[in-house]
């Protein structure tokens, strides 16, 4: 996997995810640690809005270093950060207080993920009640 894939796929589980209630600047680097797709880039909250960006930020809150497979398992909430932390698979330096909160930034990716599943569940639901109700009547006549 090159850098660009690698950052295209990060960058999309982060798109959609409602970070209004985050009232305060955030700004985190990611390190990929890998020969073949190694890079920088950051996650930056600002104004209540989310920016994924394919630079190195300088003025960054923390900054985070791991390979790749470390790096999106964290992205997909699949590798707890702390977890990998401890076991020295993620590197971490700066505030570690505002690092922590990448963490809620991605629940709140997954929280809206699910609810999305969870609406077109009902929405399916719906229509295939009023589908079966139509059926009812067409062949009652």
């Amino acid at each position: 996997m090159t850098y660009a894939e690698f950052f295209a796929e990060f960058k999309g589980k982060f798109a959609g995810a409602d970070v209004s209630d985050i009232n305060e600047h955030l700004s985190f680097q990611f390190n990929i640690c890998d020969e073949e797709c190694g890079g920088s880039f950051y996650v930056e909250i600002k104004d209540g809005e989310l920016f994924v960006e394919p630079y190195e930020y300088y003025d960054r809150d923390a900054m985070f270093s791991a390979n790749p497979e470390i790096l999106m398992g964290i992205a997909e909430n699949k590798v707890d950060a702390v977890d990998a932390y401890l076991k020295q698979q993620l590197k971490v330096e700066g505030n570690i207080d505002k690092a922590l909160r990448i963490k809620e930034i991605i629940e709140m990716k997954q929280q809206k993920g699910q609810n999305f599943e969870n609406e077109k569940t009902k929405a399916q639901k719906a229509v295939g009640k009023i589908v079966q109700s139509v059926a009812k009547k067409v062949i009652s006549k």
